[in-house]
């Protein structure tokens, strides 16, 4: 059995060499722009440049990270730093964004594109529908089991599964926390990690109700080779060089059969020890934070971890013979699997005491020990008498080191077709509506029957998309229901099941579709499509991409500003977030069920500022809102709808709101004015 790809995370050139002289056979890294990780180090231009040939050397890959949804300002800066990465020879982009992969496909038609985790897929029909889009690899929804994973698996795409590291307690690109709180998307790659401060459903301040524990699968890695997982991922990107070495290293030691060293990996860094999160599917015991124990602890450790990779690794096997004839120069040829190189020398002299022999050149070849080379035979064609002085020999050395470099370099970085396309804009601007209308996100009957009259479409909650009883109390306003599964789907089969009956048996064929497995699901059943501003649709390409999929429309991102809506450019019908409060996160994981168990639900958790996070619980996961009401009234003229989300207001509450009422309490603008912090 083939062994997974062993996938390490690097910020910095020391954390690079860290992974590779640890034996990681690929490396993924962050540059300056772009990166999910905006404030890890990050490799310059430069260093790029530098970390591709350092990858190629020991025949390993570099992955560049280009995850962050892009604004249309950014395009061409985008579009410009994709050539360049590409003409460094990288073996692969790791996006999330629509249409940043699209730009990345027409700058490049020949590049390998990696779905990020950021894309929110967690099902083999939405793995398999990107797959069927270009992307070469799969990175599952850390919140998979087991089970769905080989499902994924089972597919040509390659699936990449997160193995060790920092868990985050919402589903990857489901959080808008740090955006919402301060600004700072996690989108954007500017996450704020709020959810590391304190949180109780019970008024515990010092408790971290959304703190999660590390994360380490690598006692499972034999499930993990079985199910047929193509790439093992190490989180950890903002980490030092020893915590990146002593993942690969224990990692590497468990593919190879041997018992990994967990009290090692919980020393150098953890949250009070590991779980192994949604793989078993069980989800026990899975909440910790950082304690001043666990600190004193990797102190203690990193001098004994730095021993792992003080040297470098010797990787490439090398068969030397070397000629040494009276009269002519010193010939040394290498072969390295199919490479070989040639060095000449002065001619040797007549010896005045010792003369060289087989032996004595063997030594002085072999000590490769400052390279990625190891001489595995030695040979020579000697004349006796001669003589050749250590230092030429060193020197001879050193350059064919040098040659087999360059070569190996060479035969592993590919070649791409670089165009030369430049970002435009679609020409055409979407229709200016004649009349701006409502849809309505009803999360009860009772919310439903009074929005009716007032909203062209009525999108319902899965509790009743997949309720007929509920849905029989509707029948008359099926023309106008837009079906809402599940924002994070366990069972594909169970849920595309109920949407086929509900899609018979009431003529309901509309699909809110939150992720690509929703897209995936929605176009196998005739569904006409509508996109929720889950997708994090943020610029002309990605809502362009949209409409090329087959989305009838698609709600922009609530992430963006006014001015972003008004330089839209798309055929699509474009609508936004005008009301509601927020989710904040969508999580796989009760924090109020872990704190003090289902039956004192509180219905909220509190945060230091003795403000209430409503949370609301869903079939398998979990959504925590913000506890001010989005409402916007300012609506830019090139937008076509407005979703107005409800949580718990009544009929009356309802009717006011979308009737055009100011709702009481606290109100929020977002960040429709104030826009998101600016990336660096």
């Amino acid at each position: 059995m083939i062994n997974p790809e062993i996938l390490a995370p690097a910020g910095s050139m020391e954390t690079l060499r860290a992974a590779l002289r640890c034996g990681a056979d690929a490396v993924y890294a962050g540059g300056k722009y772009f990166s999910a990780r905006n404030s890890a180090v990050n490799f310059t231009d430069d260093e790029i440049t530098e970390a591709v040939k350092l990858c190629h050397l020991y025949s390993a890959k570099l992955y560049i990270a280009v995850n962050t949804i892009i604004s249309d300002s950014e395009t061409e800066k985008f579009c410009t730093y994709i050539k360049f990465l590409h003409s460094a020879g990288i073996d692969g982009c790791i996006v999330q964004d629509w249409g940043a992969a699209q730009i990345i496909k027409n700058a490049v038609p020949d590049s390998v594109i990696h779905a990020s985790t950021q894309m929110s897929v967690h099902t083999a029909i939405g793995a398999e529908f990107l797959g069927n889009l270009g992307y070469v690899r799969i990175v599952p929804a850390r919140e998979c089991s087991k089970n769905t994973l080989a499902k994924i698996c089972a597919l040509n795409t390659e699936t990449e599964v997160f193995v060790h590291g920092a868990l985050c307690m919402s589903v990857s690109g489901q959080c808008y926390m740090s955006a919402v709180i301060g600004s700072r998307s996690a989108n954007r790659g500017c996450c704020g990690q709020a959810c590391r401060l304190p949180y109780s459903s019970c008024g515990n301040k010092n408790y971290c109700a959304l703190s999660l524990k590390d994360l380490s699968l690598i006692p499972k890695i034999d499930e993990l080779r079985e199910i047929g997982v193509d790439s093992l991922k190490i989180e950890g990107r903002m980490k030092r060089p020893e915590y990146v070495a002593s993942a690969v290293n224990e990692l590497k030691k468990s593919l190879d059969g041997e018992k990994p060293d967990m009290q090692t990996l919980k020393g150098i860094f953890s949250r009070s020890g590991f779980t192994d999160g949604y793989f078993t599917g069980r989800k026990l015991n899975m909440f910790g934070q950082r304690e001043k124990e666990d600190v004193v602890s990797a102190r203690e450790l990193i001098p004994k971890i730095h021993e792992l990779y003080r040297n470098e690794r010797q990787v490439h096997d090398v068969d030397i013979h070397c000629v040494m004839k009276c009269g002519q120069p010193l010939e040394i040829t290498a072969k390295c699997d199919d490479i070989s190189v040639m060095v000449c020398g002065d001619i040797p002299d007549k010896a005045l005491k010792t003369p060289a022999d087989s032996a004595t050149l063997g030594k002085q070849l072999s000590k490769t020990g400052d390279t990625v080379f190891k001489v595995r035979n030695f040979s020579a064609d000697i004349d006796d008498g001669l003589f050749v002085p250590a230092g030429k020999l060193n020197a001879l050395r050193r350059n064919i080191s040098e040659k087999l470099s360059e070569n190996i370099i060479r035969k592993n970085t590919p070649v791409y077709n670089i165009t030369d396309y430049t970002p435009k804009m679609p020409q055409k601007l979407p229709s200016k509506p004649e009349k701006f209308r409502l849809r309505t996100f009803c999360r009860s009957i009772q919310q439903a029957k009074a929005a009716y009259e007032y909203s062209e479409y009525i999108i319902t909650d899965e509790n009743i998309s997949l309720s007929e009883p509920m849905l029989n109390e509707i029948t008359y306003m099926a023309e106008k229901i837009i079906l809402s599964p599940p924002r994070f789907i366990h069972d594909e089969d169970k849920v595309m099941q109920s949407l086929e009956y509900i899609r018979d048996k009431f003529g309901i064929n509309r699909l809110f579709c939150h992720t690509p497995d929703c897209i995936a699901i929605g176009k196998k059943l005739g569904f006409e499509l509508h996109g929720s501003y889950t997708l994090n649709i943020f610029n002309s390409y990605s809502a362009e991409c949209m409409k090329n999929i087959g989305l009838k429309d698609c709600v922009f991102s609530f992430e963006a500003k006014k001015s972003q809506y008004l330089q839209l450019h798309s055929e699509i019908e474009t609508g936004m977030l005008i009301y509601g409060k927020i989710p904040l996160m969508l999580t796989v994981n009760c924090p109020i069920k872990n704190e003090i168990g289902c039956k004192n639900c509180t219905g909220f958790i509190t945060d230091r500022t003795k403000r209430n996070l409503p949370v609301l619980c869903h079939a398998g996961y979990t959504e925590i809102l913000n506890p001010d009401i989005l409402y916007i009234d300012d609506i830019p003229e090139n937008v076509s709808f407005g979703i107005v989300m409800l949580s718990d207001e009544n009929a009356q509450q309802t009717k006011n709101i979308l009737s055009g009422k100011k709702p009481p309490g606290n109100i929020t603008r977002g960040l429709y004015k104030k826009g998101l912090q600016e990336v660096k």
